[in-house]
């Protein structure tokens, strides 16, 4: 079944503070349009500080993940991207008018209920999920941290972790479904460690931390006059440790809260992979640094695996139409027929080809020293070729033409020369509708890729 890109349908804001800065955030969702991807805007920098939620972008995983792009900062990402995940949205704008996301109360949860609340809402274009279809592995020697990717019908996470010590040993947490997300993991919440808390405060680092907003585990206790410290520290009367090993700041919402959390943590991080994936993610031990880097190496897969993906010609297969078919249907004529057979149609694309010779005509006005297909041409046979797929629709093609409405996105990367087989891939981005069809359009030599481009036209009946 074909899916449809989401965004939200109003925007809706929520503050808190950040956790490191301790200054008051404001945050608003906004609807984006399709194809946009998930963006951070720096409002208080100014109104083109965007900032894609992208691996390329991450420069700092120690308390957290930081983004930096053309100067724009913005940190601690990973909890409002799993909600964003969690509901699966394509394309959003995330304002916020400070250096960091609002801490909250540590979850996911406020972040899912903010979402639940702009609504959420079904776009034109198609979404585009990549399925792993072979193991992925990652080891991370400084961290022991591992990551597994396997083929799986939808998106499935299991998360294992291990701290070694008494109050904190190995838990296991799961999310089978993507969908139950804001119910199973949304609400856990970070956790620290009590030494790693007092150095956090000790150095000024935490000046938005209060003892509500994370798990506090103890794995040594200490004498009452440090947790008394800490109390004043935090503006509490009185701070204890329960038998759990746990302060008695909050009461765990699950007994795996913590692995609950770091598979949170996982779904957010990898949302900086920039595409919904189809597959089961298993981590073992998960950090930050390590969730980036397996992330990193899944998107460098997805990149590969598309330029393997080159569309297969072979000239002895019968091709769906020849050139004659494609004159009954399309009304050009030499020299501007520049599509000679379509070898395959679905519902969602179609490739064509075209031969590239010495013969052709504008290479003697075209750099006729040194023959190259014009770009303007590639476009064209690009648009002729989807122009079939949406002819191929009606039941009298002959009696249509098709019209360009818009290019955009026009890339060349190599030179085409005589001798060259273009080879033509056009998938819907969008479902055809009222004859108007939005297509993004790929040109291979070989299993290169030369020239790319969305293309919109529309097909109307002959006057």
């Amino acid at each position: 079944m074909t899916e449809r890109q989401k965004t939200v349908k109003e925007s809706v804001s929520i503050s808190g503070v950040g956790l490191h800065t301790g200054k008051t955030v404001n945050l608003t969702f906004r609807p984006s349009e399709e194809n946009s991807g998930i963006r951070f805007l720096r409002t208080d920098i100014g109104e083109n500080a965007f900032i894609q939620a992208n691996t390329d972008n991450v420069i700092e995983t120690s308390r957290g993940t930081t983004l930096e792009e053309k100067g724009s900062r913005i940190s601690t990402v990973e909890h409002v991207l799993a909600a964003v995940s969690g509901f699966e949205i394509d394309n959003l704008i995330i304002e916020v008018d400070s250096l960091e996301i609002p801490i909250l109360d540590g979850s996911s949860k406020l972040f899912t209920q903010a979402l639940k609340k702009a609504s959420i809402k079904k776009q034109n274009a198609i979404r585009e999920t990549f399925e792993i279809t072979e193991p992925i592995r990652f080891f991370d020697e400084n961290k022991k941290s591992e990551y597994l990717a396997l083929p799986s019908d939808r998106l499935r996470f299991s998360c294992l972790i291990d701290f070694n010590t008494k109050v904190l040993n190995k838990q296991h947490a799961s999310l089978d479904e993507i969908s139950n997300f804001e119910k199973e993991i949304a609400p856990s919440r970070t956790f620290v460690f009590l030494h790693e808390l007092e150095y956090l405060a000790n150095n000024n680092l935490i000046k938005g931390g209060n003892l509500s907003n994370a798990i506090v585990f103890v794995d040594q206790k200490p004498p009452q006059e440090k947790l008394d410290k800490m109390a004043s520290l935090f503006n509490m009367p009185t701070i204890e440790v329960k038998e759990e090993g746990i302060l008695n700041n909050i009461d765990l919402y699950h007994d795996n809260e913590p692995a609950r959390h770091k598979l949170l943590d996982v779904i957010g991080d990898l949302a900086l992979v920039g595409k919904p994936l189809k597959a089961q993610i298993i981590a073992n031990k998960p950090g930050h640094a390590s969730n980036i880097e397996f992330a990193k190496k899944i998107k460098s897969y997805i990149k590969n695996k598309k330029n393997m993906n080159t569309p297969k010609y072979d000239p002895n297969t019968k091709p769906v139409y020849d050139v004659n078919d494609i004159k009954r249907m399309l009304p050009h004529r030499y020299p501007f027929l520049l599509v000679d057979k379509i070898i395959e149609v679905t519902d969602n694309h179609v490739i064509g080809i075209k031969n590239v010779t010495m013969n052709e005509n504008f290479f003697q006005g075209h750099f006729p020293e040194e023959p190259i297909m014009p770009g303007v041409l590639q476009i064209e046979a690009m648009a002729q070729t989807g122009g079939i797929f949406n002819l191929s629709k009606v039941d009298d093609p002959g009696n249509y033409n098709t019209y360009f409405l818009k290019i955009d996105k026009v890339r060349f990367k190599k030179k085409v020369v005589p001798g060259d087989t273009l080879i033509f891939k056009l998938e819907l981005l969008s479902p055809v509708r009222r004859g108007i069809c939005h297509m993004k359009g790929t040109a291979y030599v070989g299993n290169e890729i030369v020239a790319e481009a969305e293309l919109m036209a529309q097909i109307a009946k002959k006057q």
